[in-house]
């Protein structure tokens, strides 16, 4: 059994309320990417299963250990594998899939499913889940359906990803149900592609002093 510890997971994320979401096709970029992102002053990142490189890129910025490295877009119980083979210390999903859940609970690792209406947000709860992630954000309701939907449940935390940007940020991170914000703008494939490892570093640097700004105002 692969265990890691929740709290600890959590306290990681939680802390920095950002979560780059990252689509690397060439695992050689992993390792400056990794470099590029803890010096922007982020110490979390989700890397997805859309591309072959993957798992390897997950391996090496796994590596750093100033990064939590967690692996995104599982839809199978066997990338669940993949995922701890490679060193992931949590999964997110797109949407809510019981044998992913099911696996990564049987495994030890955290899981933040998907889930855009409340009957996903039932089928967490009833798994003893109570972070989600919130997919894909801005096409269905944003924010304010995010404000509807922690209504009447009080105990779930949401990670909104999709069509987030340094923009619309404050809004998400304005809401209490809101534990953690995902995002693509600080590590755009474009720039992955051409290797603008300082250009990730400073909209990361951008992205975290906008979550400080949002989080001083909002308490």
């Amino acid at each position: 059994m692969y265990v890691t510890s929740v709290h600890h997971v959590e306290q990681a994320i939680g802390a920095a309320r950002l979560l780059p979401v990252v689509v690397l096709e060439d695992a050689a970029g992993a390792e400056p990417l990794a470099a590029a992102l803890t010096a922007g002053g982020l110490r979390s990142v989700e890397v997805t299963f859309r591309t072959d490189a993957a798992a390897e890129a997950i391996r090496i910025m796994a590596e750093n250990p100033e990064l939590l490295v967690g692996a995104g877009t599982v839809l199978t119980p066997a990338q669940v594998d993949a995922a701890v083979e490679a060193g992931a210390k949590f999964v997110v999903s797109p949407g809510f899939s019981y044998p992913v859940v099911a696996h990564c609970q049987e495994v030890g690792l955290p899981v933040y499913p998907g889930a855009a209406t409340a009957t996903e947000i039932q089928m967490a709860l009833d798994v003893g889940l109570s972070i989600v992630k919130f997919f894909p954000a801005e096409q269905i309701g944003g924010a304010k359906m995010i404000k509807a939907l922690a209504a009447p449940f009080r105990s779930v935390r949401f990670i909104p990803t999709g069509g987030v940007n340094t923009g619309n940020l404050p809004d998400y991170l304005a809401l209490g149900a809101v534990f953690a914000v995902g995002g693509t703008w600080m590590v755009a494939p474009d720039l992955l592609a051409a290797g603008k490892w300082d250009e990730v570093t400073r909209l990361t640097a951008e992205a975290v002093a906008v979550t400080s700004r949002a989080d001083q105002e909002a308490r």
